[in-house]
């Protein structure tokens, strides 16, 4: 049993597996301010909510996109199952055949992300991850990392409507009953979730182009993912716990 820890720049989820098994998951606010010991009393509440033997847990594995809390979730870690966290970076074996400019600057989301997508989907194929920021990765028929986008994701771009101008209000979100909407707020939703699904369908349009060949498969991940992707034209699939599936694969590769 491991215990596998995704913590991003909105949200941590976590959970423990066993095997391909998932245990249980969670999803927690991400905080800066918080101490190693506000952490690891989450944890081990958590560990005990789903009745876990924290005994039981031979390790554990962190992807941290936000440097400053690394120390403090690994000493969390540590507190809880008395085992120090294998940490997503430099040297960690992925088997992933990383093809940018600088394979360092590749941020551990994106290589844990493509680790699961790999291992479960034909290639080549695209994954999105759909957060603060929404990323999207591509994956050639060689099983290549050629690189991606990045964007601003969907909460962050709504929030910043708002803030950016008088008369916008922050909004709630949720699908309108049409793209062509009567009042303030349903167009702002309108132009959010069906202007996000369309620049989807619209990526793998010009990524199929720039490659000259169909996807055998598009996968899509994070938060808002299961809210956006139903509205897009084309396939895509929704993976909620690709993550840490991706986690648990790369611990094994390690041990």
């Amino acid at each position: 049993m491991i215990f596998a820890i995704d913590a991003g720049n909105t949200h941590i989820v976590l959970g423990c597996m066993e095997g391909d098994s998932l245990l249980f998951t969670a999803r927690i606010h991400t905080d800066r301010a918080k101490t190693a010991d506000e952490y690891a009393l989450i944890f081990r509440n958590l560990c005990d909510l789903h009745q876990i033997d924290r005994g039981q847990i031979e390790g554990a594995i962190l992807s941290c996109v936000v440097s400053e809390l690394t120390h403090a979730l690994c000493r969390a870690v540590e507190i809880v199952i008395h085992r120090k966290a294998l940490v997503v970076g430099a040297g960690i074996k992925t088997g992933l055949n990383i093809k940018i400019d600088d394979p360092g600057q590749l941020g551990a989301d994106l290589v844990v992300g493509a680790v699961a997508a790999t291992d479960k989907y034909p290639k080549p194929l695209i994954i999105f991850d759909m957060g603060t920021a929404n990323t999207m990765s591509v994956i050639d028929r060689q099983g290549r990392f050629l690189g991606g986008a990045i964007l601003a994701g969907l909460r962050l771009s709504v929030d910043s409507l708002s803030s950016g101008t008088s008369q916008l209000p922050r909004i709630q979100l949720s699908v309108p009953p049409k793209v062509v909407c009567s009042n303030t707020v349903e167009c702002m939703q309108s132009g959010a979730l069906y202007g996000h699904a369309a620049m989807l369908d619209g990526l793998i349009d010009r990524v199929e182009a720039e490659l000259g060949e169909k996807m055998a498969a598009v996968v899509a991940t994070g938060g808002l993912a299961s809210m956006v992707v139903p509205l897009c034209r084309r396939e895509i699939s929704v993976e909620e716990d690709l993550m840490l599936q991706g986690l648990r694969l790369i611990y094994d590769k390690n041990h």
